[in-house]
């Protein structure tokens, strides 16, 4: 507890820390407010997904054999892992095992591609590695230390993420679970760019992304591995789940040879159905989106791919048996951090635990060990964090659960209390525990504040109650004598009991006509920075290719389906992937209208370039694809029957450098779709 304190103080002291943890949370909670007014049965969906991963917690041994059935028959290697160093081992063995990527992609080798940028490369010593892991952000893979222990083992791993690859290039770890760099301002940024990029200084957030976008886009073209975590394994399928915005995910799961994803064990929903309502609630919770940009959903391996999932215990399953079991119902969104006072003014460091903040405080105890149990004493059992939760987890609840010493590795009642405090705490529950003792005892300090002027019972600071405050002072008079001299006509009579009032939800369902759906879904993508171009099917291949024409695009990649509509001698046409081209075409085989979200499916790793990779992505979606919700999305053949498909919602973008949006990350800058009618 010492320790933790000092780490406060340190916090409080930091004011660049102070300033952007101010500009991160207040921002974080209003947006969270504004996306769930778009839900008017918010509440109603929040209730369902509290049932529902309660239910998946209490079955959980069915729930994962059931999913792990599905997994075995979609032809992905299973692995699971008892704890961290178990899953280490598993992933080294697997990329020890993995073939090098020193393939072509799109007919350039990669050393060829490594002499066009020597600079991006220079302190890189590929040719000393064993092999380069493209890593997409995950939590799961932080608990178990795997990077550290992959670099141990001279493989060479790169977080893709835009905040991670920022905290990693200053020896940090994630100071939140969404925003890894919440800590840090732009002049952070900028001044860490300049001294490890070898950029001019700059404080223009467009241009420090685009100089990330271009030193990683080399990484995933050069990945031997890709690693990433899973947001959400849907049990009847077997379909591992993958939420993100920049395009990092997609890239990591597509482009490389090999693909290892690293899943807690506790991550599941039942249904396709059930994956829907929380891919409603995560994103407004996360990151005040309706939608995250990516959605991907994996059934099987890629051609000439391998796919393992490392599924993780690591004490999830002596936590389901303890008080603090409701944890374990976390979808990671972050939400409990911004809302908690405490997290907003010491931020993630603080906590010295890869899961700070409200829920850390509960999952860290009952995971890492009883060293963590002091975390809880932070929390002023506010109750925002419960309010703010999308699955409605009673975190004050097991806050103070964990205070009573009940985690799984629990060595003590009140872990990282003084004994004083301790001794007064245990006196004020014998005195609370009868009420005439207690009241005697609330006239005696009542009369005795009366008497003094100066700080009540002001404690020195070892006790570590006196640090930083006194006891509040008692009234002179307790509650209960004043009620009771309250006079009788001041009352007058007990009131009749109110009758209940039972509100309806009323839920406006979105309209399908045609025409609606299309103003619907138009209206929805253009808000996303996506744009929407309606021509008629015999018109198609003249006007994309007129359009190439007028953005001076002169090569382009093309879905190989779609190859035979596009012929022009001025154009080149490739169906390969090509990281050089600026323009990819690709079809959409459904859309979502609530949501402004396109679904393409057939990937593989040429056919998902054309949506990746290009700077520029145009899709190409029927009007009678067009569906309303995204229930009704998830349940098509073209999905569930899919090796793999992804929800595509306007161009990529991050807020990962203080909040400031930034369209165009890993993956396109521009959404085009060509809307056909008829």
């Amino acid at each position: 507890m010492k320790q933790f304190r000092q780490r406060i103080r340190k916090s409080l002291a930091d004011a660049n820390l102070q300033t952007a943890l101010d500009a991160n949370a207040q921002r974080r909670v209003e947006g969270s407010v504004a996306a769930f007014k778009t839900l008017p049965d918010h509440q109603e969906r929040r209730q369902h997904a509290h049932r529902i991963r309660e239910q998946v917690i209490a079955s959980l041994d069915d729930v994962v054999a059931q999913f792990l059935t599905k997994v075995e028959e979609n032809g992905i290697i299973i692995h699971r892992a008892k704890d961290a160093d178990e899953a280490v081992k598993i992933a080294l063995e697997i990329i020890n095992d993995s073939p090098p990527r020193r393939d072509t992609l799109s007919g350039t080798r990669v050393r060829e591609e490594k002499q066009k940028n020597k600079k991006t490369w220079r302190s890189s010593h590929l040719d000393d590695l064993k092999k380069l892991i493209a890593k997409s952000k995950s939590m799961v893979t932080e608990e178990i230390g795997l990077n550290e222990a992959l670099e141990t083992a001279d493989h060479r791993i790169v977080e893709t993420d835009l905040g991670e690859y920022i905290i990693q290039l200053r020896h940090e770890k994630p100071s939140h679970i969404i925003t890894p760099a919440v800590h840090l301002r732009r002049q952070d940024v900028a001044q860490l760019f300049h001294k490890e990029l070898g950029i001019p200084y700059t404080e223009d957030i467009p241009t420090l992304t685009e100089v990330a976008r271009k030193n990683l886009r080399e990484i995933f073209i050069e990945a031997d591995i890709g690693v990433s975590g899973i947001n959400f394994g849907v049990a009847e399928s077997g379909t591992l789940c993958i939420v993100t915005n920049e395009g990092n995910g997609r890239m990591v799961t597509t482009l490389p040879r090999t693909h290892i994803a690293v899943m807690g064990m506790e991550r599941l929903v039942p249904t396709m159905n059930d994956l829907a309502l929380m891919l409603s609630l995560l994103p407004r919770s996360a990151t005040t989106q309706k939608i995250s940009v990516y959605t991907q959903f994996i059934q099987n391996p890629l051609p000439e791919q391998k796919r393992h999932l490392i599924l993780l215990d690591n004490g999830r399953s002596a936590l389901r048996n303890s008080p603090l079991n409701d944890s374990l119902m976390c979808i990671r969104c972050g939400a409990c951090l911004n809302a908690c006072p405490i997290f907003r003014e010491i931020g993630g460091h603080a906590y010295a635990s890869v899961y700070p903040g409200p829920i850390g405080s509960v999952i860290s105890a009952g995971l890492f060990g009883a060293e963590h149990a002091p975390l809880a004493q932070a929390c002023t059992v506010c109750g925002a964090c419960k309010v703010a939760c999308p699955v409605d987890i009673d975190l004050p609840k097991m806050l103070l659960r964990v205070r009573a010493g009940e985690a799984p590795k629990a060595k003590e009642k009140g872990a990282g209390l003084s004994l004083p405090v301790k001794w007064g705490l245990n006196a004020y529950r014998r005195l609370a525990l009868h009420s005439n003792l207690f009241g005697v005892t609330q006239k005696w300090m009542g009369k005795l504040a009366s008497t003094t002027k100066r700080d009540f019972l002001h404690l020195p600071a070892w006790t570590g109650w006196g640090y930083s405050k006194n006891f509040p002072r008692p009234a002179a008079k307790p509650f209960r004598e004043r009620w009771s001299q309250i006079s009788e006509n001041k009352i007058s009579g007990i009131r009749p009991a109110k009758e209940k009032i039972t509100k309806e939800t009323h839920i406006t369902a979105l309209p399908t006509t045609p025409d609606s759906l299309i103003d619907i879904f138009s209206k929805e993508l253009n808000a996303l920075s996506g744009e929407i171009i309606s021509v008629s099917k015999s018109e198609i291949p003249k006007r994309i290719i007129t359009y190439l024409h007028q953005r001076g695009v002169t090569q382009v990649h093309i879905e190989p389906d779609l190859a035979e509509y596009f012929h022009s001698t001025e154009i080149a046409i490739q169906t390969e992937a090509n990281p050089n081209i600026t323009v990819g075409i690709t079809k959409a085989v459904a859309a979502v209208a609530e949501t402004g979200s396109i679904l393409v499916t057939g990937e593989n790793r040429d056919s998902s370039s054309a949506s990746l990779l290009p700077e520029i992505h145009i899709a190409i979606l029927q009007v009678s694809d067009i569906y309303a919700t995204l229930e009704e999305v998830l349940s098509l053949p073209q999905l569930v029957n899919a090796a793999t498909a992804s929800l595509i919602s306007g161009p990529s973008r991050t807020a990962d450098i203080e909040m400031t949006l930034t369209i165009g990350v890993h993956g396109p800058k521009e959404l085009i779709v060509f809307l056909i009618d008829g």
